[in-house]
């Protein structure tokens, strides 16, 4: 399969009984009823014969020590299969981490959204126990590159999955940034900041700042402004291939975030480029699953119809 190719129906062969044998679960394990929920997945689990691990951070803070604790890096070495009990934000967290190694991963919504998480705690069993024995749609994620680079050196990097922000401090003015795609000058730029987002990330701080939705199966990254002074500054999408490198020109306190988790002080002549991960999430969900039944469901549309 194409790895950013559109999401593709995964059946089981006949006679087949069941294709993840262990599967790790991570929870947001500061979440109220988060050990309980964590527990009765892990039951659940074990009533389908999977070994069950729990990530490491889960099983101590949960105090769930009947259990294997795997590092994440372990799970993607060891496991076939992962369990994301949470919101966005932790899946998230597992997905930049997990895609390097192949590892396809459900998600299973204890947040608010749940965009990528997109099974509901209420239904998990009915929902999971077909997709443990085969029957499922498989879609990957591209996710990103980023780097800061400061007289020629790079001096922080991180990956991300929905986007990479780069923004002024909180100081009331704005900041000015040369935007550059694969060497070729863009504009000067004065602006709030700057998001450079994924198609998952399009559903994100990207929609809150005007800009369009991207289907998860598009090869494009989003570039919004935030609050830009020209007002023909306008969301533009690129293709994916593309590097974008974001130098800046003059402002106070501007920053740079990858996911809203990973932060990098900048200064003036700073550039924060951004490409392509060589890695892709790989995304399981139930069969039947539609990006637009998500949309439909998660941003409210035909309320009062």
């Amino acid at each position: 399969m194409n790895a950013f190719a559109p999401p593709q129906p995964a059946l089981a062969q006949p006679g087949a009984t069941r294709r993840f044998s262990h599967v790790a679960i991570v929870g947001k394990y500061h979440a109220p009823g988060s050990r309980d929920a964590v527990e009765a997945l892990a039951q659940f689990l074990h009533s389908e014969g999977c070994d069950v691990s729990l990530e490491a951070e889960t099983a101590l803070n949960t105090d769930l020590t009947h259990h294997p604790a795997l590092s994440v890096e372990s799970i993607g070495r060891q496991c076939d299969l992962a369990l994301v009990v949470g919101g966005d934000g932790t899946m998230l967290g597992l997905g930049r981490q997990l895609a390097r190694f192949n590892v396809p991963v459900v998600g299973i919504n204890q947040g608010r959204l749940g965009f990528i998480t997109d099974i509901r705690w209420d239904t998990f069993a009915e929902v999971l126990r077909p997709m443990l024995h085969g029957l499922y749609t498989e879609e990957r994620r591209t996710l990103m590159a980023a780097k800061v680079m400061r007289d020629g050196r790079c001096v922080f990097e991180a990956t991300a999955m929905n986007d990479v922000v780069v923004s002024r401090g909180s100081v009331a003015s704005m900041i000015e940034m040369r935007v550059e795609v694969d060497g070729h000058f863009v504009a000067n730029q004065r602006a709030d900041g700057l998001i450079i987002a994924s198609p998952t990330g399009s559903t994100a701080y990207a929609l809150s700042a005007g800009g369009p939705l991207i289907h998860p199966a598009i090869e494009g990254w989003l570039m919004v402004p935030i609050a830009p002074h020209t007002l023909s500054n306008r969301p533009v999408v690129l293709p994916s291939q593309s590097e974008v490198a974001v130098e800046i020109v003059s402002g106070r306190d501007a920053s740079a975030n990858f996911d809203m988790q990973s932060l990098a002080s900048l200064l003036h002549g700073d550039r924060i480029v951004v490409r392509r991960s060589e890695h892709g999430l790989r995304l399981l969900h139930p069969m039947g699953w539609s990006y637009f039944d998500t949309l439909r469901e998660k941003l409210h549309w035909n309320e009062g119809v």
